[in-house]
């Protein structure tokens, strides 16, 4: 049961549920559950069965794939006013967790147990279209992973992963391991590629970050 704290705090995140309908408030509050959940922690890891879905109040959850050789690559994150969609998938599908989901900032989130999340897809409209919008909003973002690693050079990538990350902060807080994880490639690369755009004079290299000092440089590699 959700008290009226928690009840508040993610209709913040969730508007439709200050004017839902009253019966979908009143199982909202009677079957939802507050779950406090700190770094480092995995939610859900591959084959695992899913009992319930994660509605985001704070924190980041990052979701991604593992290969067999140990390669990682990110598939999205969520947060604030978010859900996990591959969750949902596998609810509606009655599937097992196809990848991992691991709390990168500490997160607090309201819990939804899986059968209550389906019969609520088929009862209350407000929900199905939040349920929908997901699903929507993150196959956009899937597709441009999936684009992005069939398709473009590795340099291509790297760069544009560098100036979308400086627009959050620069020098970017980063390893070249986390960057590897990110797009799905090897240390060893990201390093080859990172020091021939140091070589170039478009980033400054120590350890742990990278300074960006050439944006406009950066976004020719995006051309080729």
């Amino acid at each position: 049961m959700l008290d009226e704290h928690h009840f508040e705090k993610i209709s913040q995140a969730l508007p439709f549920l200050q004017s839902g309908p009253p019966q979908l408030i009143r199982d909202f509050k009677d079957h939802a559950f507050y779950a406090k959940i700190p770094s480092g922690r995995e939610i859900f890891v591959e084959g695992d069965e899913v009992d319930g879905i994660a509605l985001m109040m704070s924190g980041v959850v990052r979701v991604y794939k593992l290969g067999e050789t140990g390669r990682e690559i990110t598939l999205y994150r969520f947060g604030e006013g978010e859900s996990c969609v591959i969750t949902a998938n596998a609810i509606l599908n009655q599937q097992d967790f196809p990848a991992i989901a691991q709390v990168e900032q500490d997160a607090e989130a309201v819990m939804i147990p899986a059968d209550v999340f389906s019969q609520w897809v088929k009862q209350y409209d407000p929900w199905r279209d939040f349920v929908f919008s997901l699903v929507s909003d993150r196959l956009a973002s899937v597709m441009e992973i999936v684009d992005q690693v069939a398709f473009h050079r590795m340099d291509r990538r790297v760069a544009s992963f560098l100036l979308k990350r400086s627009k959050l902060q620069n020098p970017i807080v980063i390893t070249h391991q986390e960057i590897a994880n990110e797009i799905g490639s090897s240390r060893e690369v990201i390093s080859r590629l990172l020091e021939d755009f140091a070589t170039r004079g478009l980033v400054r290299l120590s350890r742990g970050e990278i300074h960006i000092l050439d944006s406009e440089g950066l976004k020719t590699y995006l051309t080729l």
